[in-house]
């Protein structure tokens, strides 16, 4: 699919051949969970779908050209509704991916998927809502599109006018589509920082802490050797901010290593009631394994 151009003779020509190129790319997924799509990502085997879509860690794949075939889940981002799966295939025809950041309202973009249980089936709609910031209090980046999804779109792509995938089509919410934007996928194939913490939302009495507006995450959990451990975290410090804006709890905390841009975090928490902030440099993971 990759390098290929649109042909010239009018839109409905340019659209169908785009819908044409975009199906080879798009795989079935079934599980325990029930049925949804997926969308090849990489050559190598990795398929990228919604976590709702597979929320145990196997599940069978029907690839694009015919074959059935099991797979496992090798990385999953909960908060963000994604999920990865890796099959034991190379040399498949894999996506062609865009920056959903380039989007502008009102562009066209298509929807692939299998609604109903119908195969491929595509639909087609202009964005409806700018991209934008991800917004304070650990908020989602979600691409709105005024597409028609169904039962069994969810992990399909979303693709812009040249066939490139700048979403991954999740759910449908106020009468419009929303999709997982590209770059938030990437994320989750090339990096996961982790602070080595398990954390727990708390809520804390104004008095104690105002900017904290009542939520907060208290560390219930420090790996060994890991990055907080290092930097000094304790079990019962109640993270309050990161790099001076309130965090809001557990999701809030995950939003901001989901943005992070490899420099060290300066959180601002609470220990035994006394407010102090420290220097953590969370820790890059290995990227998502390719398949053998």
């Amino acid at each position: 699919m990759r390098g290929e151009q649109p042909p010239t003779g009018g839109i409905e020509a340019a659209v169908a051949h785009v819908a044409d190129r975009v199906c080879s790319v798009v795989a079935e997924v079934r599980s325990r969970g029930g049925a949804g799509a997926g969308t090849v990502w990489r050559s190598d085997g990795a398929i990228v779908t919604n976590h709702h879509v597979v929320p145990h860690d196997e599940a069978h794949v029907v690839l694009p050209d015919g074959r059935e075939l099991p797979s496992r889940v090798v990385a999953r981002d909960p908060r963000n509704d994604v999920a990865v799966l890796e099959v034991a295939a190379i040399g498949l025809s894999a996506a062609q991916v865009g920056d959903a950041r380039a989007l502008r309202v009102g562009e066209l973009v298509l929807a692939v998927g299998h609604p109903f249980g119908l195969r491929c089936a595509v639909t087609v709609g202009v964005v409806s809502v700018p991209l934008g910031d991800p917004g304070r209090d650990g908020d989602r980046e979600l691409v709105r599109a005024d597409v028609l999804l169904g039962p069994g779109s969810s992990g399909g792509p979303l693709v812009d006018a040249r066939g490139r995938v700048v979403g991954i089509n999740a759910m449908v919410a106020g009468g419009m589509a929303l999709a997982v934007p590209s770059h938030v996928v990437e994320r989750l194939l090339l990096r996961r920082p982790s602070l080595g913490i398990g954390v727990q939302d708390v809520e804390l009495p104004p008095a104690l802490s105002p900017a904290a507006n009542g939520r907060a995450a208290v560390v219930v959990n420090v790996v060994e050797g890991g990055a907080a451990e290092a930097a000094g975290l304790l079990l019962g410090d109640v993270l309050v901010t990161a790099d001076g804006r309130r965090i809001g709890g557990a999701e809030g905390l995950r939003a901001v290593l989901d943005r992070h841009d490899g420099r060290p975090l300066r959180p601002g928490l609470l220990r035994g009631g006394v407010s102090r902030e420290i220097v953590v440099a969370p820790t890059v993971c290995e990227p998502v394994r390719r398949a053998a």
